[in-house]
């Protein structure tokens, strides 16, 4: 994604504030707008904040479904899915899919009954909603999870000096947003013939989990020389279990996915060497701008909005600039 296709974004959402009866769309007819996130995590509650930010500034209520339990996935999600759409008088729903196919059904039933969905942090089939197998979607807005992944393989690359055992720690096989992250990682790795992915595991989106796995693969593998972890659970229970193992402090170089507040522990503790942030905030600020615009009659809304990254380092973490990033829940 470029600076030019955010710019596209930004343009159409000015020209959605601009736009003849914006106002009155506002002030006479305001939708009714559902929120519903992945998974209860410090992620989804600064994507939470954004959504309050927008719902304040637009003067508009927001219906929140609530926070799926552990584990991660479809089971958890529809329940709370299908509690939102009973009420019939959702206009717009702005959610993270918890499964790029399976949440297919339940919400183009919710687009049948009159809820129209803007996709979050997640996205539904490939993401393409103008060309792809799912096109219902206003958009999705979120990270381009595939060029982070990258951006992290070759930090990490460089860290262990090109060579290597290297450990990917993820969530669930079938989220976009977590296996676009290994994709652009396992991209990166490709181009240092001296690096090996010895694994690659799948914890559910449930830390203690991808702690245990971690730190079977410590055993097997003694010579590991760096972890990958793609998203708060998995970095977090991969950090810990290195620690645990007394090879922390930079023994084992750790990249780790969202800037929790643990996380960031970890890294000025020297245990983590990186830390990407996403910026959940804006998501779900910019979810409520697209249900307003879209209510006010724009159609030349973006269908794939990036909403970037920065990463902290030892060396930035307490930059400003930088520490702002930080998830701050509340």
């Amino acid at each position: 994604m470029t600076r030019r296709f955010v710019a596209i974004a930004s343009a159409a959402l000015l020209a959605a504030a601009l736009a003849p009866g914006f106002a009155s769309a506002q002030e006479d007819e305001k939708p009714t707008i559902g929120f519903l996130p992945g998974i209860e995590d410090p992620f989804y509650h600064v994507m939470e904040n954004g959504v309050d930010a927008a719902a304040a500034d637009f003067g508009v209520e927001i219906v929140k479904g609530g926070f799926p339990p552990e584990p991660w996935g479809p089971a958890s999600q529809t329940p709370l899915l299908d509690a939102l759409i009973a009420r019939g008088d959702l206009d717009y729903l702005i959610t993270a899919p918890t499964s790029a196919d399976a949440m297919v059904a339940p919400l183009q039933a919710a687009l049948e009954g009159g809820t129209k969905i803007v996709t979050v942090d997640t996205y539904l089939g490939d993401g393409d909603y103008v060309n792809g197998p799912v096109t219902f979607p206003i958009a999705y807005i979120g990270s381009d999870n595939v060029a982070g992944g990258r951006f992290l393989g070759h930090a990490i690359a460089e860290a262990i000096g090109g060579e290597g055992e290297v450990y990917i720690q993820n969530t669930n096989a079938d989220v976009s947003s977590v296996m676009d992250r290994s994709k652009g990682f396992r991209e990166a790795m490709a181009e240092y013939p001296g690096i090996e992915i010895v694994d690659e595991q799948f914890s559910g989106d449930v830390e203690s989990v991808a702690a245990q796995q971690t730190a079977a693969v410590l055993e097997a593998h003694p010579n590991l020389k760096a972890i990958f972890g793609v998203n708060v659970f998995s970095a977090q229970g991969a950090g810990s279990a290195v620690v645990n193992a007394g090879l922390g402090g930079g023994n084992i170089k750790i990249a780790a996915w969202d800037a929790t507040q643990h996380a960031i522990e970890l890294l000025k503790n020297g245990d983590v060497q990186m830390v990407l942030a996403q910026k959940p905030a804006d998501m779900g600020y910019l979810g409520v701008e697209f249900a307003m615009a879209d209510a006010a009659g724009v159609t030349s809304l973006p269908r794939w909005v990036p909403t970037g990254f920065a990463v902290l380092t030892p060396e930035n973490v307490d930059d400003p600039e930088f520490a702002r990033f930080i998830y701050q829940v509340g």
